[in-house]
């Protein structure tokens, strides 16, 4: 399952798109996507100062970045530089997601992205704030001392991003989701580089965390089912990932560790028949749903390529 829809909600506002020459409407629950297609003669940074020309702009309270570029591989760092030098013009900015780009437009794992640094330092009321795209993806020395959402999707996350995520100071963070990916599309953080998050100190106000579509997702499970954070949160996301028996059975046999939750995400997982019963008395807590083919020798996670 690659991502095949654009969001149509993010950081509770409705979403449309928007083209230079369309009025902004109802932006106090509505924030606008920017994007260009391959062959548009307008570039993302002219749309972008359109849409600062645009009346009523300065009232935007977010916004979504698509596609920023007519090459496949273009960097986002031209934009991303263009929607942080917009800072005064956009004053009450606290919801933003940079690269919501689906599969059609471009891969997840061909999309190249960039420091996300100077958004957070340009805009320091941000509530809510999402990527996606692994390749050059970095958080280095984040402080974002408001957010309480950060979304980052990959087809493979570097060891890089997830320190950088792992040092970060966001003392009011509630809502983290890690898609983690394969090595196969760059995934090369350890096992060792994620135990920042987990004693529950790191960000104490935690109650959604998702480490999902992953390919190590058994051995995710097995250590969550131990980490202290566990008993601060309310939702624990754990699909989309390489999720089998292995995993399953370290969960069943640690279920006192989580049954307090709210929802238990393990879709897109490899578990057999025979031990998805076991869950069964645990439902509707549980989401097993889009269980994959166990007989099959070649598992994936949901988004890589």
């Amino acid at each position: 399952m690659a991502i095949s829809e654009h969001w149509t909600t993010f950081g509770g506002f409705q979403v449309r798109n928007w083209e230079p020459g369309q009025p902004l409407n109802h932006l106090e629950n509505t924030i606008y996507r920017i994007s260009v297609e391959y062959d548009d003669k307008t570039s993302w940074v002219e749309k972008l100062q359109s849409y600062l020309n645009t009346v009523g702009s300065g009232a935007s309270r977010g916004l979504v970045v698509g596609m920023w570029g007519t090459d496949s591989e273009e960097s986002a760092t031209e934009a991303l530089q263009a929607l942080v030098a917009a800072k005064q013009q956009l004053p009450l900015l606290e919801a933003l997601f940079f690269g919501d780009i689906t599969y059609e437009e471009n891969e997840i794992s061909w999309i190249y992205n960039t420091d996300h640094r100077p958004v957070f330092e340009a805009y320091p009321n941000l509530l809510h704030y999402g990527t996606r795209g692994g390749n050059d993806l970095r958080f280095t020395g984040l402080k974002a001392l408001k957010l309480q959402t950060l979304i980052v999707q990959t087809g493979g996350m570097s060891a890089d991003t997830v320190r950088d995520i792992m040092q970060a100071q966001l003392p009011e963070l509630i809502h983290l989701e890690l898609y983690l990916g394969t090595e196969e599309y760059g995934a090369s953080y350890e096992m060792a580089d994620l135990t920042p998050i987990l004693d529950g100190t790191l960000f104490p106000k935690l109650k959604h965390l998702g480490l999902k579509n992953a390919q190590n997702q058994d051995e995710i499970a097995q250590v969550i089912v131990n980490a202290p954070v566990l008993a601060q949160l309310e939702v624990l996301d754990l699909s989309l990932g390489i999720l089998t028996d292995e995993g399953a059975q370290a969960l069943l046999n640690h279920a006192e560790a989580w049954e307090h939750l709210q929802r238990l995400n393990l879709q897109h997982h490899f578990i057999t028949e025979e031990v998805q019963e076991r869950f069964e008395p645990l439902k509707p807590l549980i989401d097993l749903g889009d269980p994959q083919d166990t007989n099959d020798d070649w598992r994936f996670v949901s988004i890589g390529e």
